[in-house]
C-alpha cells in the first residue's frame, strides 16, 4: 500500500488532495456553515430571501424555500462522502473476498460464484437500485448497503483473473505443499499480494458510489434526514428552476463531479503504480 502511494503521478497526487480537501469539508462543514441549513432566511422587513442570486450575505445565493445554498452545501459533503466510502468498502470487501475464493477454490465454487456475477452484469445497475430502494426504507444504512452490495461484479472479476494466475507460482505451492491450510494461503499469501489492486478498486467504487447515490438522490430515493448534494439538485430540479436559478444546483453538481474527478484521477494513478507496464515510456525508451 505504502509503495503504491509512493508512486502516485501528479494527477494522483492532486486527486489524493482534492480528496483530503472535501474530507475536511465534510468534518468541519457544519461548523462552518453560517446558517442553519433548513432554515429560511429572511430580509429586514421580515420578507423571505427566495432566489436570491449570490450575495455578500449568501455566497451561494439562496433556494426558493429561502434556505442559504452554501449552508446547504457544507452539510451535504458529511452524508455524501460518509454514503460514497462506506459503500466503496463494502464493493471493495466483497468483490475482494469472492474473487479470491472463486480463484482460489475452483470448481464448483468458482461456478456458482461467477454465475452470481454473470446475474448481477444482467441487471442494470440504477433500476435494480430504484426497486430496491422501494423495498427497504428510505435510510442512509440502507442505500450503503444496496450501493455496495451490487457494485461488486467489477472487483471479483478482476480479483479472480489474478488469483488464477498467483496460485499457480511456486512459492504458494510450497505453502501448500507443508500442510497449510486454506484460509492461511488465501489471507496470509494470496491477499498481501492483491492489496494493492484491493486499494485501486476502492478507489474506483468512491466514484462509482458517488455517482451512484447521486443518481439515487435525484430520483427521491435518498435519505431525507441526511440531505446530499444529490438531494440539492433533485430538488431544483423539482422547484422547475433550473435556468434561472442556477446558482441552486450548480454548486452541489461541481462539489459532486470535483469529489468523482479526485477519485479518478487518484484510481488512474493507483492503476499505473500497480501495473508499471501502464506508464509512458520515455523519449530513449
Amino acid at each position: 500500500m505504502k509503495a503504491a502511494l509512493a508512486g502516485l503521478n501528479r494527477l494522483g497526487r492532486i486527486g489524493l488532495g482534492i480528496l483530503v480537501l472535501f474530507g475536511l469539508m465534510a468534518l468541519a462543514g457544519p461548523a462552518l456553515a453560517p446558517y442553519d441549513p433548513r432554515a429560511t432566511q429572511v430580509d429586514a422587513q421580515g420578507k423571505m430571501i427566495s432566489l436570491s442570486p449570490p450575495t455578500w450575505r449568501h455566497p451561494l445565493g439562496t433556494t426558493w424555500q429561502g434556505r442559504d445554498v452554501l449552508s446547504q452545501v457544507l452539510h451535504g459533503a458529511r452524508p455524501t462522502l460518509v454514503v460514497g466510502l462506506s459503500a466503496a468498502l463494502i464493493l471493495a470487501f466483497v468483490g475482494v473476498n469472492v474473487g479470491l475464493w472463486s480463484g482460489y477454490f475452483g470448481g464448483w465454487v468458482d461456478l456458482v460464484l461467477m454465475r452470481a456475477v454473470d446475474i448481477l452484469y444482467g441487471l442494470p445497475f440504477l433500476p435494480l437500485m430504484v426497486v430496491v430502494m422501494s423495498l427497504l426504507a428510505r435510510e442512509q444504512k440502507y442505500v450503503i448497503l444496496g450501493i455496495g452490495l451490487v457494485a461488486w461484479r467489477d472487483v471479483a472479476r478482476v480479483v479472480r483473473a489474478q488469483v488464477l494466475s498467483l496460485r499457480e507460482e511456486a512459492y504458494i505451492k510450497a505453502v501448500r505443499s507443508v500442510g497449510a491450510g486454506h484460509l492461511r494461503v488465501i489471507y496470509l499469501h494470496l491477499f498481501p499480494n492483491l492489496l494493492p489492486l484491493a486499494l485501486l478498486f476502492l478507489a474506483f467504487g468512491l466514484v462509482w458510489s458517488i455517482l451512484g447515490h447521486a443518481d439515487l438522490s435525484f430520483l427521491g430515493f435518498g435519505d431525507p434526514a441526511h440531505p446530499t448534494w444529490g438531494d440539492m439538485v433533485s430538488s431544483a430540479w423539482a422547484a422547475g428552476v433550473m435556468t434561472e436559478a442556477y446558482w441552486w444546483y450548480l454548486a452541489p453538481s461541481v462539489c459532486i463531479a470535483a469529489v468523482s474527478t479526485g477519485a479518478f484521477f487518484l484510481a488512474c494513478a493507483l492503476e499505473e503504480a500497480v501495473d508499471p507496464r501502464l506508464r509512458r515510456r520515455g523519449p530513449g525508451a
